[in-house]
């Protein structure tokens, strides 16, 4: 099997390409609370900010990131992530808006697979197939907070222990989740795991990117957007990928240049598409996996913000917002419906380890999976 992970010395090969803050400024870390579970659970919170209008909010369920504000081009703040009011429709909605999502994120056929030589059944919660570790996994999960950090760079680092068994998976994994923000208005993810016996891991970001706000009444739709992606793994019409590896040449999948992403999401005409409700799929990123590089970049032409998604991954996963139906009451009793925010998941192939032409995600002992990712934020007239 191919495999990018480089064990425990990888990072010091990975140089983020964005430069962190000089210290002539000053980001600002603040600890906080969002409320409690049911079972008396405090939620904490960990707010980053910055000098230049930007703020994260992050929480201990699911080390998440509950709020990000960020200015249009007239300067206005807003909050352009979907999410919720209080932990308790966190814990009831199956969206994952914010969330860490693993053991596994994305998709595992019929929840089965082998390793070595050991077949392993894990919860089915999406049709006939486990999505993101199941329904209890890390996006249900309460975190502890490892440490919180001022300075040039504001950073929260977010711990979670997942035992041997949990989920279906094998091996006990210790998992950390660290949140950076200097004064280049970037978020930085890294996630790190280890593990005490072989096992598979693939852990991404699950947050839904609505550059207009959280509560705008206008969706995704307008939204210009370009992957750095010449090919695509197609998938069945249960979304599992068949194991081609298409190009996008001819396809609705083709963004290598900005394209109005409604344009692409309604072709009916592609089958593809029509399994999808739209787009879910997992495009194969250009460049060398292992090195910090721009996935993808999208434009709101109303506010003019501009997200840019970096990764050092193989592959990212576009969600673009099928499956929001009009039924979640979001923040301020905002209904969330299709096509009203965006998903980008830099990570592994879904169904990665019953596809043996995949990259690998095996996870031994003595090894560490890692997996960073930058949100980069400015707008159009930068």
């Amino acid at each position: 099997m191919k495999s990018w992970f480089r064990g425990a010395g990888f990072l010091a090969g990975t140089a983020f390409v964005l430069g962190m803050a000089s210290a002539a400024h000053a980001a600002d870390a603040k600890r906080g609370q969002f409320g409690k579970l049911d079972d008396g659970t405090m939620i904490e919170t960990v707010t980053l900010t910055n000098d230049h209008g930007m703020s994260v909010t992050t929480m201990t369920l699911g080390a998440s990131v509950q709020t990000l504000s960020v200015p249009d081009r007239d300067g206005k703040s807003d909050d352009i992530v979907l999410g919720y009011d209080s932990p308790a429709e966190y814990l009831a909605d199956p969206q994952y808006f914010g969330a860490t999502v693993g053991r596994f994120a994305n998709r595992i056929d019929k929840g089965r697979f082998t390793l070595d030589g050991k077949q392993y059944q894990l919860e089915i919660n999406d049709g006939p197939n486990t999505l993101h570790g199941g329904s209890q996994g890390f996006d249900k999960r309460v975190w502890t907070i490892d440490s919180v950090k001022s300075g040039p760079t504001a950073s929260v680092t977010y711990r979670y222990k997942s035992v041997d068994g949990e989920g279906g998976y094998p091996g006990t994994l210790n998992v950390t989740a660290t949140y950076s923000l200097g004064e280049d208005n970037a978020l930085h993810i890294s996630y790190r795991a280890t593990t005490n016996a072989p096992t598979i891991v693939n852990i991404s970001n699950h947050s839904y990117w609505n550059l207009g706000g959280a509560t705008a009444n206008t969706g995704s739709m307008d939204d210009l957007l370009t992957i750095n992606a010449s090919a695509f793994t197609p998938v069945s019409d249960t979304l599992i990928p068949t194991g081609e590896v298409r190009p996008v040449d001819g396809t609705p999948f083709d963004f290598r240049t900005p394209t109005r992403i409604g344009d692409r999401v309604r072709d009916g005409s592609s089958e593809q598409i029509r399994y999808g409700h739209g787009i879910d799929h997992n495009f194969v990123i250009d460049g060398e996996a292992g090195t910090m590089r721009r996935m993808a970049r999208v434009e709101d032409p109303d506010s003019g913000r501009v997200l840019e998604i970096w990764g050092d991954g193989p592959a990212l996963q576009f969600y673009s917002g099928n499956f929001l139906d009009g039924t979640m009451l979001g923040k301020g009793k905002h209904i969330y419906r299709e096509g009203d925010a965006l998903v980008f998941e830099p990570q592994l192939y879904p169904d990665a380890p019953n596809h043996p032409n995949f990259p690998s995600a095996r996870l031994d002992p003595g090894d560490t999976y890692s997996n960073d990712i930058i949100f980069k934020f400015s707008t159009a007239d930068e």
